[in-house]
């Protein structure tokens, strides 16, 4: 009898050893979740202008909903984990935008918030989502405020910042024309006083001199025409458009309309043909330049290009209607084939410490409709995403590089 009780008791022994041992083994191989994420779903939220002064980029998330929506399809998700994405209109009203937000991460329980548009809105919800320790990751803002990992690690841009944007143009200026005279439209909000003062700091001790006239305006007001006019007086004959699309497309009609010809920039946020410079007349956009760092699908240039092919026959296939000429397709595209990307690398590990851990480590990932010259380099102390720019001018009908 005693020699069957240490028998037992020797086998308890080993079976309790050998499930210890096992416990970590299946506790990996079972994954890693936090909030919003499982072994069967990805929770995305989004807040984004589907109506308001900014509705156009609304274009964004509807491209980004039929690509999640194609993942799931096609390839059962990501890490075969469906995609669930929950995009809501915010108006491009801050307040909203919070609102939201909160009702996002509080009640749909989302992983992380994705692509926000403007940098108003994502001003006003950095703070609570860093302070929830929730990802916001590639914003569709280019403040420079949105690369400090020190203060806010929670929060990552995507496309070439708006302090170095402007500097990008002011090299080019202080190059072609070191006497011109400056005219800057602003929208009166960090967004756009981001792009000045990156101007500002282009032009260096020649600011001063150089700019004669700069004008604001509010993202509600109805147009842009007063500004515009007052800038025309004061004799400038380079133009900066710090704006959105809807009153880049004003102002460039109305400067037709005074029949003034500066050498004009526009904010790459708005050089969409088809939510800009189609509504403004394409022959009154003709000479626009911008900083381009994506392919412009339309451009015979790019006909064989296999990345611009592959996205040509996705939108044919999964968002019909959509009008190719609209640059904020393909920007909508690449961003959701970032995030793709992060989330593929974080593997099974999908705490949201993980999640942004990835978005923090990517290395040499290329973005096919991206410029060629581009990659996707990011750190832990460099959120800097999209870096890589190229001058181009609005010949009509499509970009051509500028020299």
């Amino acid at each position: 009898m005693e020699t069957r009780d240490r028998a037992r008791s020797q086998w308890l022994s080993w079976a309790l050893a050998a499930a210890l041992a096992a416990a970590p083994a299946a506790a990996l191989a079972e994954g890693k979740y936090g909030p919003g994420t499982s072994d069967k779903e990805i929770k995305i939220g989004q807040t984004i202008a589907y109506s308001g002064p900014a509705s156009a980029y609304g274009q964004l998330g509807k491209v980004q909903t039929a690509y999640f929506d194609w993942l799931n399809k096609t390839k059962g998700g990501i890490n075969g984990r469906k995609i669930t994405f929950i995009s809501k209109d915010d108006g491009y009203q801050p307040p909203k935008a919070v609102e939201n937000v909160r009702s996002l991460v509080e009640g749909d329980d989302v992983a992380l918030i994705f692509g926000v548009l403007g940098t108003p809105i994502n001003m006003s919800i950095r703070t609570y989502l860093n302070g929830k320790k929730v990802p916001q990751l590639f914003i569709a803002a280019g403040s420079s405020a949105f690369n400090d990992p020190k203060k806010f690690p929670w929060t990552m841009g995507w496309q070439p910042n708006l302090h170095d944007e402007a500097k990008f143009y002011a090299k080019h200026v202080l190059s072609a024309n070191p006497n011109a005279k400056i005219a800057v439209l602003y929208q009166n909000d960090d967004f756009g006083k981001d792009l000045l003062n990156g101007l500002r700091d282009g032009l260096g001790d020649r600011a001063d001199k150089m700019i004669v006239s700069t004008q604001s305006f509010q993202a509600a007001d109805p147009t842009v025409d007063s500004p515009l006019v007052i800038l025309h007086n004061s004799g400038a004959d380079t133009l900066f458009l710090f704006t959105y699309s809807k009153q880049g497309a004003q102002a460039i009609s109305k400067i037709a309309d005074l029949n003034w010809k500066p050498a004009t920039y526009l904010h790459l946020g708005a050089a969409s043909v088809g939510a800009t410079l189609k509504p403004a007349g394409l022959d009154k956009s003709t000479g626009v330049m911008t900083a381009g760092f994506m392919k412009d699908v339309t451009d015979p240039k790019w006909a064989d290009d296999k990345d611009v092919k592959e996205w040509l026959a996705w939108t044919k296939e999964n968002m019909p209607g959509a009008d190719i000429n609209d640059s904020l397709n393909p920007a909508g595209y690449a961003y959701a084939q970032t995030i793709e990307q992060v989330l593929r690398q974080a593997g099974d590990d999908l705490t949201r410490e993980s999640i942004m851990k990835q978005a923090a480590n990517l290395k040499n990932f290329r973005v096919g409709l991206l410029l060629p010259e581009s990659r996707i380099n990011t750190t832990p102390e460099n959120y800097a995403v999209v870096t890589y720019m190229k001058l181009q001018r609005f010949n009509g009908k499509s970009w051509d590089f500028v020299d």
